[in-house]
């Protein structure tokens, strides 16, 4: 089905790049990431948002960033 949607430039991008993995159309892409959405392991649940010190905690992407990490990335940014 064709239709227009506004999409936020990140997430097309994302699509784009699962396209160019895939041998697909970023649209393909784009369905496949949203049935996703819509069945995964979440699907129907509100998101709990979780705080300490007033400050939202953010779910662990499952990557460690390391003190090292941290100061290469700060001087890249010359912080």
């Amino acid at each position: 089905m064709r239709t227009t949607l506004d999409i936020d430039e990140d997430v097309l991008q994302a699509a784009k790049e699962l396209a160019a993995r895939e041998g697909g159309t970023a649209g393909k892409a784009l369905s496949i990431l949203a049935r996703r959405g819509l069945t995964g392991p979440t699907a129907g649940r509100k998101a709990r948002s979780v705080s300490r010190g007033g400050v939202p905690v953010l779910p662990s992407r499952g990557e460690v960033i390391t003190l090292e990490h941290a100061r290469r990335l700060a001087a890249e940014e010359g912080v």
